[in-house]
């Protein structure tokens, strides 16, 4: 929580509610989960009934109509306890419901809105392709119209969920081989997994994240009815950039989660490891390290709340979503880093908490657009 952000009680109820959840939901039971790849799929429906699956939705389509700024304080909770059950509820909330949101027909929000909203069904993501990872307008995954439906070919890579999820937005080129149009050539559509064609393929063997099932989704003749086309058949593509730029949001509070856990252990390890007849943490070596961690989170999260005010009031928030993203994952993985060390040998035990915070936090830095695309993004704004 921000010491120094203003909380409505709206607000204090929601972080009170997602860190009791945390406590007795998540956390006594990530570590097993990371052992053993374990993914709970019951979390889907008790995130749902809580609310926490449809916190943006608007009311009237069976969410809570909740600001930006609420989720992600919630979603930091979240985080703290296992960054494997955050990543499902930010892709969830951060991607399809708000493209179903904004581009979606009515039709298309009624029949799905609803059950995401509360937990009925998951919501997935398919942009990534095996040789389209950053340079996402490469894919080569193609839809062709045939009468009422459109068919797709292809296969989708690193699904966050891809094999849990009940409604995943593909990406696919609707253009032709021979008439390329880049990124104004690409559809998005609405996929179920009920749809002849569609299976899901390899499940990746992760470093982090292991309870968070990351999957090929391939598409062999699928045959999507032509009203699950979302939007314009030649904008899919910006679809999805525009609501990565908020999904974003969500990674950065979710590495602010991340790096928050690990300071937290890192600060109590410190007050009770003994070393030449006294606490660690009396060293000023120690100290230093401590104050750079926390100094770090609080700039992390004070940038990514102000981030999500400006997005509640409206406000282009473009590369300032690049910026939180960036600065969060990266504030992740460096106070991680340190937390190992202040750990010791300790630090590089499963044993200790520390070990698998590091290697949670690498990932933040990758997915949802790496460091050096959001690098990109920023300088080309300055740029302007």
């Amino acid at each position: 929580m921000n010491p120094l952000l203003h909380l409505n009680e709206t607000q204090r109820a929601i972080i009170e509610t997602a860190r009791g959840f945390a406590a007795t939901e998540i956390a006594p039971y990530a570590a097993q989960w990371d052992r053993d790849s374990h993914f709970d799929a019951s979390l889907i429906g008790k995130l749902g009934h809580l609310g926490f699956l449809g916190m943006m939705i608007p009311e009237a389509h069976g969410g809570h109509g909740l600001d930006a700024l609420t989720y992600l304080l919630a979603l930091e909770e979240i985080a703290a306890a296992d960054a494997s059950v955050a990543v499902l509820m930010s892709v969830h909330n951060s991607l399809p419901t708000q493209m179903l949101l904004k581009y979606g027909t009515d039709a298309q929000q009624q029949a799905f809105l609803g059950p995401l909203a509360r937990g009925e069904m998951l919501g997935a993501f398919a942009l990534s392709e095996a040789d389209a990872g950053s340079d996402a307008a490469s894919m080569r995954s193609q839809a062709v119209r045939d009468g009422g439906h459109w068919v797709l070919n292809g296969t989708k890579a690193w699904i966050s969920a891809g094999a849990h999820a009940g409604v995943i937005i593909a990406m696919a080129r609707t253009d032709t081989p021979d008439a390329r149009k880049g990124a104004k050539g690409i559809g998005a559509f609405i996929i179920t997994p009920d749809l002849p064609g569609f299976s899901v393929g390899k499940k990746e063997n992760k470093m982090g994240l292991r309870a968070s099932e990351t999957v090929q989704v391939v598409f062999d003749d699928l045959r999507v009815p032509a009203d699950r086309l979302l939007g314009d058949e030649t904008q899919g593509f910006i679809y999805a950039l525009q609501s990565l730029e908020h999904g974003r949001l969500g990674i950065a509070a979710q590495a602010i989660g991340i790096a928050r856990a690990a300071y937290e252990h890192a600060v109590a390890y410190a007050k009770e490891r003994q070393q030449f007849g006294q606490p660690i943490g009396e060293f000023q070596g120690i100290q230093f390290k401590l104050a750079d961690m926390a100094t770090r989170i609080h700039a992390a999260r004070s940038l990514l709340h102000a981030t999500a005010a400006a997005k509640d009031r409206g406000a282009p928030i473009g590369e300032y979503s690049s910026m939180c993203k960036l600065f969060a994952t990266e504030t992740a993985m460096w106070v991680t880093t340190q937390a190992v060390q202040v750990f010791g040998g300790y630090g590089y035990s499963k044993e200790y908490p520390v070990e698998k915070l590091f290697r949670d936090a690498k990932v933040t830095e990758i997915y949802e657009g790496t460091s050096e695309i959001q690098r990109v993004v920023i300088g080309r704004a300055a740029l302007k």
